[in-house]
């Protein structure tokens, strides 16, 4: 018996929240959750600053990461077993991928790649096949067995149906966290039937991804509903965003200050690599959230102003206000406000902050278009296949729409606690008051 298809001598579960159980019987799964690279993610939030909002929101990508495996593994072992012949090797192959499809995110995410300009999905695939404890359990199943988990990350392996698994319209990522998200966050929008989902789903005759039977658009409609919801409600709330703006603010602030050769009173060894750009894969991996907020809780104590500020309001949660802002309309605005921020001597670049988030809940197949979303496709009693849009009319109204939310994020505090002097801020609090008016 090789390695890929070895078994544990006796079944291990996790106990999940969202899944009831998490069931591992194959070792080499086993194994690979016991990497130090996988129990990283324990340590990595899987909604950022989400907390701030919702306080429940303190679930990290580990959990996720088991969510996926354990969709997959329902899919290919179950739902899939009798339609979809693959050997062992492709059924770990996708099991591998699925429960490593994090692994490269950095600590807090999206903000963290912002300044720094890293991409999670290639740091993921670098982990997969770099000098790690990974790779050295993924090659037990062969010499080129990394390269096949990373190129299903990748979105190339050859078998696209277990790469639409994991990345497409519906997939078990999607899936589990908006499952997840949704238990943690404490709201309903982002529970729908996935066991309903699972039992009508097959894989498409052309071997390209999956496809749904028509007695199940029910079902996948309210998948969509709430992930639209999820988004609108929870990803993009604006309290949750303000907390990810002082994140971007704080390390783009540090970044500029050691490029101006200041002297920390703590020396941030393990953020320097991506101050400098030359960043080893150990380095990425070194870092998580509690790193980096170890280092926000200290800089609370440095000299420079605007750091200390920043740090202290991103861990009291004194965070920005904000307005809706249309760059079309309020550009003269947002002019005034830096001028008077400017006047007060403040610096508008960390206080003064436009953030956009836009998301597609549902891409409609075009015909030309190259989107590279693969549309979602009903099997019809008559054995023809429907794009999902096209019977059903809610789908049709939310999909194929970017929806972009535009939000001016500013010092309320400032302008109550006597920051700034009365007369620039009575001439603030006019300009957002006429604002509000509009």
């Amino acid at each position: 018996m090789t390695y890929i298809e070895q078994k544990l001598r006796e079944g291990k579960v996790f106990k999940d929240p969202v899944h009831g159980y998490v069931h591992v019987e194959d070792q080499m799964i086993w194994d690979l959750v016991a990497t130090r690279e996988f129990q990283r993610l324990r340590r990595i939030r899987q909604l950022g600053t989400t907390s701030l909002t919702f306080h429940g929101a303190e679930h990290s990508r580990f959990n996720h990461s088991l969510g996926v495996y354990e969709i997959v593994r329902q899919i290919i072992d179950v739902t899939f077993a009798e339609e979809f012949q693959i050997d062992a090797e492709e059924r770990m192959v996708a099991l591998c991928a699925a429960l490593l499809h994090d692994l490269g995110h950095g600590p807090f995410s999206h903000a963290f790649e912002k300044v720094f300009g890293t991409d999670h999905e290639a740091y993921t695939r670098e982990i997969i096949t770099g000098d790690t404890e990974v790779q050295q359990v993924l090659k037990r199943g062969g010499e080129d067995f990394p390269l096949k988990v990373a190129d299903i990350i990748r979105k190339t392996y050859p078998n696209q149906t277990l790469v639409k698994l994991i990345s497409s319209q519906l997939d078990a990522d999607r899936m589990d966290y908006l499952l997840r998200d949704a238990y943690y966050t404490g709201v309903s929008y982002g529970k729908f039937d996935m066991e309903r989902i699972l039992r009508v789903m097959r894989p498409s005759p052309d071997g390209n991804g999956v496809i749904i039977k028509y007695s199940g658009l029910h079902a996948v409609e309210d998948y969509l509903m709430s992930r639209y919801q999820m988004y609108q409600q929870v990803y993009f709330h604006p309290v949750s965003r303000s907390g990810e703006v002082l994140l971007w603010k704080i390390l783009d602030r540090a970044k500029k200050l050691y490029e101006a050769d200041y002297e920390f009173e703590q020396y941030p060894t393990e953020v320097i690599p991506f101050f400098t750009g030359e960043v080893a894969l150990s380095d990425y991996i070194r870092l998580d959230d509690t790193i980096l907020t170890y280092y926000f809780s200290v800089w609370q104590n440095e000299a420079d102003e605007i750091l200390s500020d920043l740090c202290g309001r991103f861990l009291g949660r004194r965070l920005l206000r904000y307005i809706d802002y249309d760059p079309a309309k309020d550009a003269p605005l947002y002019d005034q406000l830096k001028g008077l921020l400017e006047k007060a001597d403040i610096d508008p670049t960390y206080y003064l902050v436009i953030d956009s988030s836009s998301d597609l809940p549902y891409d409609l197949y075009q015909p030309g278009a190259s989107s590279g979303k693969t549309p979602i496709q009903l099997l019809l009693p008559s054995g023809e296949l429907k794009e999902l849009s096209t019977e059903s009319p809610i789908v049709e109204s939310i999909g194929g729409k970017i929806r972009t939310d535009i939000k001016l994020y500013y010092p309320l505090d400032f302008i109550e606690n006597g920051r700034i002097a009365p007369e620039i801020a009575e001439e603030m609090i006019l300009a957002l008051h006429q604002h509000h008016l509009k």
